[in-house]
């Protein structure tokens, strides 16, 4: 018997066509079931949330959110995977680069952060430069290591790298002027003569991620300094097309995922209306991107934690278009990654591509009404920042003032966020192992960028935590915080597990009292332990009936700071923890109780 061919309009032909004024029903209802006074007409707004940018993300989208866009992304034939290299030991580097290159890696980026530019004849002994591209990170030392990598390519015809030069890039980092734009220029006149797929000039947006900024921030920043790039190069006498062709585009790829695929596919978006102005057309118009696994996500306590953030940033930007993409390795908070590290990192990407087939589709993004909807939002907004940095005179005079305000407004406002755990870090702001092993590594520049003095700060997002971490760790004797747990265990566990929670992100320990709801078991228990903080945790009920005797006990016992784990006003209480609280306050405030000097 023959089997018609299934029609998938016949699956749902049964069935009425959904409405969003349905969806708003709905929805409104489970609001109101949970307690929120939202009216119906307000039930989108309820449910929507917005980034750092002030760009909407709504609960729902539709077709309406699918705006005509150039999608101008990387062939379907796999990225480019590109491994960092810092190690200042040339005879460490160098076996380090070929155990990449013969298990995954296709590209090598070089870090002379420390490592010398005289040792590059070393660290790439045995590399086939006609088949592995070398990028080259030197800063202000860029002229010295292309002249040596030049040397060492005579003769070969090169399939791509990066000679690294950034200019820009150097005085957002470092706080110089944006100076040796003529090296810039004769480096990318001499990869136009006799490398024509080297390209000299990197438009490295990390500087504005790592100081905190926000996507928008750092697409503004790069497209305003490709700009100034293409001004310089065309004006030395590059054609469009061949300054085009010496620009590669760095963007940090984070664990949020859609925002990452957003922001590359908006940077294609934004560079393609630059090059259409200038007359660029064809694939000198798209640009190139690699996109870097972020460093300011990355942790230092429950590092095995950072292989889950580095795997989804490494998707996001395999499925956003990233021509190259470099994952950190988990360790390198810590210093110089181990052997162990560096084969995850590659593995990564090699189980996206080969297993996942991350790869195998052009832009599978495409069409999502939730993705296109973010891109333009960010695009529009990126380009509304891109052009004011114009009107002060082109990046290079932004960076004076204009761009180093606005990045620290937003630093300032992620810094609220972290220090609310509104924007929680698994594993240190939540979550927290007191009894975790902690990881050593040699010292060496572990980050893709270590902070310099006068440049732009270097941030990473639990930073301030550990610090306090690291402070309850030194101490003899680890500190201590009394949980006054009231009531049955049903009644009390869900404060008291919040609470621990919260102490435990500064290192503070925490014992309980155990189910019980006599005022004067629950003091000589404190007394016991010999700490001079409590923290109340049971239901509001039973807080309502305890509380107050429960405080004044403590009190009697010795206590100076007494905390109560909800929210509410109760007699004795000094102050409340609950969803949204300033974690970081609560902790310094704790720490200056228990004397932890800070």
């Amino acid at each position: 018997m023959t089997v018609p061919p299934l029609d998938l309009a016949d699956l749902v032909s049964d069935f009425p066509p959904a409405t969003r004024d349905q969806w708003r029903q709905l929805a409104f209802g489970v609001l109101r079931k949970s307690g929120a006074d939202v009216p119906p007409e307000a039930v989108e707004d309820a449910l929507s949330t917005s980034t750092y940018d002030g760009v909407r993300i709504a609960a729902l989208h539709d077709p309406s959110d699918l705006p005509g866009a150039p999608r101008l992304v990387r062939p379907a034939a796999g990225w480019d995977v590109r491994q960092r290299h810092a190690d200042p030991d040339p005879d460490v580097t160098g076996p380090a680069i070929q155990a990449d290159l013969e298990n995954g890696a296709t590209s090598i980026w070089l870090d002379f952060t420390t490592l010398d530019p005289s040792a590059l004849p070393d660290v790439l002994e045995g590399v086939y430069l006609d088949l592995a591209p070398v990028v080259l990170g030197a800063g202000s030392r860029t002229g010295e290591a292309a002249e040596i990598f030049l040397d060492l390519a005579v003769g070969t015809e090169l399939p791509g790298g990066n000679l690294g030069a950034d200019p820009i890039g150097l005085a957002a980092r470092a706080g110089v002027p944006a100076g040796d734009m003529e090296g810039a220029v004769s480096l990318a006149r001499r990869c136009a003569a006799d490398h024509p797929r080297l390209r000299a000039i990197v438009v490295d947006a990390l500087p504005y991620h790592d100081a905190g900024g926000s996507d928008v921030e750092e697409l503004g920043c790069s497209i305003a300094t490709g700009v100034a790039y293409l001004r310089t190069l065309t004006g030395a006498g590059l054609t469009v097309e061949q300054a085009l062709s010496q620009l590669e585009f760095r963007y940090a790829a984070t664990a949020d995922q859609f925002l990452t695929i957003a922001k590359l596919r908006a940077a294609r978006r934004m560079w393609a209306r630059v090059a259409g102005v200038v007359g660029g057309t064809g694939e000198p118009a798209r640009q190139l991107q690699h996109a870097v696994t972020s460093s300011a996500m990355m942790t230092a306590r429950d590092p095995w934690v950072n292989m889950l953030r580095t795997t989804l940033g490494c998707f996001g930007a395999g499925v956003g278009g990233a021509d190259a993409v470099t994952v950190q390795p988990f360790d390198a908070c810590l210093g110089l990654p181990d052997a162990f590290a560096r084969r995850i990192a590659r593995n990564t990407q090699s189980l996206l591509m080969e297993e996942a087939n991350v790869a195998r589709v052009i832009d599978p993004a495409g069409g999502s009404w939730y993705v296109e909807r973010l891109t333009a939002d960010l695009a529009a907004r990126a380009w509304a920042w891109f052009q004011e940095i114009e009107r002060a005179g082109g990046m290079a005079d932004a960076l004076e003032r204009l761009v180093p305000d606005r990045l620290a407004a937003t630093r300032q406002a992620r810094a609220a966020g972290l220090a609310r755990r509104t924007d929680p870090v698994t594993g240190v702001s939540e979550f927290p192992d007191l009894g975790e092993r902690p990881l050593t590594r040699r010292p060496g520049p572990g980050l893709a960028h270590g902070p310099v003095q006068g440049g732009l700060p270097v941030v990473r997002y639990a930073a301030e935590f550990e610090a306090l971490r690291d402070l309850a760790d030194a101490r003899e004797t680890r500190p201590a915080v009394f949980l006054a747990t009231i009531g049955p265990v049903a009644a009390h566990t869900a404060r008291a597990s919040f609470a621990a929670n919260l102490f435990a992100a500064g290192g503070v320990a925490t014992v309980t009292a155990g189910p019980v709801t006599d005022p004067e078991a629950i003091a000589d228990a404190f007394w016991a332990v010999g700490t001079p903080v409590a923290c109340l945790c049971s239901s509001d009920s039973l807080y309502g009936l305890h509380a107050a005797e429960v405080a004044a006990a403590l009190r009697r016992a010795g206590a100076t700071r007494i905390w109560l784990a909800g929210k509410g006003e109760y007699e004795g209480v000094d102050a409340t923890l609950h969803t949204g609280c300033d974690a970081l306050d609560v902790l310094r405030t704790t720490f200056d109780d228990l004397g932890v000097s800070r």
